[in-house]
């Protein structure tokens, strides 16, 4: 599978890195985040609702909402491996103890609340879809970006995002599976200065120590020609 886009702008959002400059300074050295440093604070979302987003969701509207903004774009994408799961299990914990259910929780819980809550506060009906595919979350959603811009659109935002992972559900993730919110948004149009090539990967994967779409923003942040993501049955290699 082959893939092309150019980066029309983007914002990104992790524990203690939220301005270009430091993310610029995090792409010249290794690629790790500080789990217990602080997030940054929204800028764009109202406080109401601000408050019935988990944190990662926050970020991705926050962003979201400021790309909107500054750019026009036809079609949004909202990517997330794990979407709202600390809301989830909330819900179940509360029904396996005969309780009900917070309102909040249950009206927020699905896949697409945070691309709906984007669209709601920018007051946008733009065509807008919610992806979901495991460790490939981020790459899929690059691939229904593109179809988007085959099909004649001209401006494609991608925003990728996650919560925390609850503690039940470690145990069954890759030992070093990322656990923060954070959230990556990219505004695409159809240019090709960035190209992307799959190829099916049968060596084991190296332990992941970051998601899809920050090792990306790293690749791409740190000036090289070349570079590769892992996927769960593929590489994503890429070059600049």
């Amino acid at each position: 599978m082959k893939l092309s886009i150019t980066i029309l702008d983007w914002q990104a959002s992790a524990p203690g890195l939220s301005g270009p400059d430091d993310w610029l300074r995090w792409s010249a050295g290794a690629p790790l985040i500080a789990q217990d440093a602080p997030l940054p604070p929204c800028r764009h979302l109202p406080m109401m609702t601000a408050r019935r987003l988990s944190a990662g969701s926050r970020l991705a509207v926050d962003h979201g909402l400021a790309l909107l903004r500054r750019h026009q774009p036809d079609a949004v994408i909202f990517t997330s491996r794990h979407g709202e799961l600390e809301r989830n299990q909330r819900i179940l914990d509360a029904l396996a103890g005969l309780a009900p259910p917070s309102p909040t929780d249950f009206a927020m819980s699905v896949h697409n609340a945070a691309v709906g809550s984007l669209t709601i506060v920018a007051k946008a009906p733009l065509v807008s879809t919610s992806l979901s595919a495991g460790e490939d979350s981020f790459q899929q959603g690059l691939v229904e970006a593109q179809l988007f811009l085959q099909s004649g659109y001209q401006r494609v935002l991608l925003v990728d995002f996650d919560n925390n992972i609850p503690a039940f559900y470690r145990p069954y993730l890759a030992g070093q599976t990322p656990n923060y919110p954070y959230a990556v948004a990219l505004l695409l149009t159809p240019a090709a200065t960035l190209s992307c090539q799959s190829r099916r990967r049968d060596e084991p994967a190296s332990p992941r120590i970051l998601p899809q779409s920050l090792a990306f923003l790293h690749g791409w942040l740190s000036g090289a020609t070349a570079f590769t993501l892992t996927g769960e049955r593929l590489s994503w290699h890429w070059s600049c």
